[in-house]
């Protein structure tokens, strides 16, 4: 690659001629597997199990048009207008009453409504991280943090879990490590409910035992919650934040309870951090939305929004249900992980099969999922795969998984008639991977 110190045009390629101009941290910036997919599973033939989209369609149209129409009657010209850096004071109230279903008690002054979770992730950091500063997250971990962290140079360090979530031994292990090599490490980044892609769910005594590690190591907690409302039979345990108020930044989002669309999420933070947060945000989109957010005002002020919830989560709970027994029928020795909330079940394949070099193959079947490298900072996952359950129909479902069946059988009869000689040693893949066991097959 060349150098960014290099000459301004002369160092270009054909194809950018300032391709030596970027600064350093440009390098990390790369499109994600996830986002590759979606030009091509967004095809109708092509029944996609890839993308986390949720099923806003269970969402009632007349609801969020009632909701447009009384924004603009009612407050339209502050609704169109900039707003503070902070959110809206009455948005911020009615997250506060949203995040005390998961235990969480806070001062309004304390959240920060951000353009999606995804901004709140953002900035906390680029608030935290220099170039070289480690981040910890569970092996596998959400796609778009590993990309905001790749973004601003962090090494990201990926701990193992098992079904029941991050394990609390080898994160004192992979500190320990960290710390005798004189590593900086800036914060830990967690899914604890329903993980993106694993599936899995925090227990409460591993909640206690990590934030009483992170604690004693001075470590930052970042907590990641878009999915904690969407569970199926019953709620998962209570917040990180519950518990611990100083050492954690609590991020939540409306993507998956009521619609992506509106680019709401927040942060809750403790006071300092608030502080910077704020100043973060309006440095990079001096404030969100605030047309979304009178929006989002008014429909949680106007509508059951907690009988909507339970709405998506039968409706997710049903697909959730279909993929698992398509799995079964389709698929009996595969191993999965079976969640109780949220979007996705992490499959693990037979020993040989690479996930990501059978991609192609199974679009060309007609079929999509997201291979497990998309979740692992390293090139790791290559023996997984996350299919979601969020977008489909039940229906759609079951002849995804049939197609997706198929292409896998076809793999393994690949891999027995040729006995794995040289010639088709690529499709092993990296045999080497960490991935989660499942809850049950």
């Amino acid at each position: 690659m060349t150098s960014h110190h290099s000459s301004p045009v002369n160092s270009g390629t054909n194809l950018d001629p300032w391709f030596g101009h970027y600064a350093a941290r440009a390098a990390g910036l790369s499109a994600s597997e996830v986002r590759a997919l979606f030009a091509v599973a967004s095809r109708p033939e092509v029944v996609s199990l890839a993308g986390g989209m949720p099923f806003v369609s269970a969402l009632p149209s007349e609801l969020i048009r009632q909701s447009f129409e009384r924004v603009m009657t009612e407050s339209g010209p502050q609704a169109l207008q900039y707003g503070s850096g902070q959110g809206t004071p009455e948005l911020r109230e009615q997250i506060l009453e949203i995040m005390a279903l998961e235990g969480i008690r806070g001062s309004v002054d304390d959240v920060v409504v951000t353009t999606g979770s995804q901004q709140g992730l953002d900035l906390v950091t680029k608030l935290f991280i220099n170039p070289g500063d480690v981040v910890l997250a569970e092996a596998p971990s959400y796609v778009g943090a590993i990309g905001v962290f790749r973004s601003y140079q962090a090494e990201i360090s990926q701990i193992t879990m098992d079904e029941f979530g991050l394990i609390p031994a080898a994160l004192c292990e992979r500190i320990t490590a960290l710390k005798s090599v004189g590593k900086t490490i800036k914060f830990l980044y967690t899914i604890p409910n329903f993980h993106n892609p694993a599936g899995v769910t925090l227990t409460w005594e591993r909640r206690l035992e990590i934030l009483e590690i992170c604690r004693s190591e001075s470590i930052l907690v970042l907590e990641d919650n878009p999915y904690g409302l969407l569970y199926f039979d019953g709620p998962p345990p209570q917040a990180m934040r519950s518990v611990e108020t100083e050492g954690v930044v609590y991020l939540g989002s409306f993507s998956k309870t009521l619609a992506p669309g509106f680019r709401i999420g927040w942060a809750l933070a403790p006071h300092a951090i608030r502080e910077k947060l704020i100043l973060a945000n309006e440095s990079a989109i001096l404030s969100p939305s605030s047309f979304s957010q009178f929006v989002v005002s008014e429909y949680l002020r106007s509508s059951d929004w907690k009988a909507q919830i339970n709405t998506f989560r039968g409706v997710y709970r049903e697909r959730r249900d279909a993929m698992l027994a398509a799995l079964d029928e389709n698929l009996p020795d595969l191993r999965w992980t079976v969640p109780s909330g949220g979007f996705y079940v992490w499959v693990t394949l037979p020993e040989q099969i690479d996930s990501k070099s059978m991609l192609p193959r199974a679009v060309k079947e007609l079929v999509a999922y997201t291979p497990g490298t998309a979740f692992f900072a390293h090139g790791e996952g290559r023996q997984s795969m996350r299919l979601s359950f969020c977008y489909p129909t039940t229906d759609a479902i079951r002849l995804g998984i049939r197609r997706l069946s198929s292409v896998i059988n076809g793999e393994r009869e690949l891999l027995n008639t040729f006995a794995l000689t040289g010639s088709f040693a690529s499709i092993r893949g990296n045999d080497k991977v960490t991935t989660p066991p499942p809850n049950v097959n």
